[in-house]
């Protein structure tokens, strides 16, 4: 399977961009996912490699042929760039069996009847879809009908696989079984997939990278790992899990760690980084990553902070107790397995935990 490579996309739609210098190249075989919040552009970057948009600039090309070269009498239509494309809304013909569906883009390239039974044959069982394959739309769940219109997308063998928001009309339970399939699926026909979304959880589940889009730019692309680890900006720590992003000034600085002063709290963070001392600057600090204690003698060594908060809220989710809590002006999600019900409480938090971000200059 070929290489994709998207540079310098630009898209405006009456005059407001909507995509500014888009790069991005996925691997050979890769699941690559764009990710971000509604509105972001990563469906019209996806609409833009699959032809139905055309951007003002750049380039696209699936290995050696280019899609899209930067010029208007440059342009491959949808239908000679040989990509499997599946939509939220699965598109199946209602008045179509199962097999009928599938077989209508392989009489479009002329493929011979018997080739077309081995080849719709070969795709629903990958989808474990063979049994039904004379039955109509209707008569066939939601997670059915999204199989049916994942197999349509493969049966013809498309150089990249295209994939927008194919989950999102499941339930919450039949989305975690889709997840599963969809991605032994993905590494059994060793496809090139491009999937898009706005869902963390899929995104961190599914991919072998993500590239993470906010206000029409990329803001970030790493695997999974990375993107959750070590996120380049305050918005992609931000929208990645449950992330506390924290106003403060930076304060002494000393041996590869900085103090920061939360807002008007009169506490301060340890926090591993540079900066410069009275300087603004976000920390971010993950949920999951500070520990609550009710305990008098929390440790003050500075090899852990300890900050002193107030609990607020306190809710029972059945693997966790998620707490909003108060630290001067400041609000703090944070996740325990215990309940606390003191009202005060320690939180402690260390440096390596922490995420720095200088203010811009």
């Amino acid at each position: 399977m070929p290489e994709l490579v998207v540079e310098n996309i630009k898209k405006s739609f009456h005059g407001t961009a909507v995509l500014e210098d888009i790069n991005f190249t996925v691997a050979d075989g890769e699941f690559f996912t764009l990710l971000g919040p509604s509105g972001c552009g990563k469906s019209t970057t996806l609409s833009c490699v699959a032809g139905l948009e055309t951007p003002d600039s750049g380039t696209i090309r699936v290995g050696d042929q280019v899609f899209f070269d930067g010029t208007p009498h440059h342009t491959v239509p949808p239908e000679g760039r040989n990509l499997g494309l599946v939509f939220q809304s699965y598109a199946l013909w209602p008045h179509m069996t199962i097999a009928d569906n599938l077989a209508l883009p392989l009489k479009l390239r002329k493929v011979t009847k018997e080739e077309r039974r081995r080849l719709i044959d070969d795709a629903l069982a990958k989808v474990d879809m063979a049994h039904l394959r004379d039955r109509y739309p209707h008569q066939l769940s939601g997670g059915q009908q999204q199989r049916v219109a994942l197999a349509r997308g493969i049966v013809y063998s498309p150089g990249v696989l295209l994939l927008d928001e194919p989950l999102s009309n499941l339930d919450a339970k039949m989305r975690d079984q889709a997840r599963v399939w969809l991605k032994d699926l993905q590494r059994e026909v060793g496809i090139t997939t491009v999937y898009v979304t706005h869902d963390q959880v899929e995104a961190m589940s599914l991919s072998d990278r993500i590239a993470v889009f906010m206000h029409g730019r990329l803001q970030q692309v790493g695997t999974p790992t990375e993107i959750y680890e070590t996120p380049a900006t305050p918005e992609v720590a931000g929208f990645i899990g449950r992330c506390n992003l924290l106003e403060g000034r930076v304060g002494s600085t000393e041996g590869g760690t900085v103090q920061v002063e939360l807002g008007t709290t009169g506490q301060r963070l340890k926090v591993a980084g540079t900066g410069s001392a009275g300087t603004s600057a976000t920390v971010g600090l993950r949920s999951e990553r500070i520990t609550l204690t009710d305990r008098a003698d929390a440790p003050h060594d500075g090899a852990v902070n300890v900050l002193r908060a107030r609990i607020e809220q306190c809710s029972y989710t059945g693997a966790r107790f998620e707490y909003e809590l108060s630290v001067g002006d400041l609000r703090v999600h944070a996740e325990s397995p215990v309940r606390h019900t003191a009202g005060e409480i320690n939180l402690l938090i260390r440096p390596e935990d922490c995420l720095l971000y200088p203010a811009a200059d």
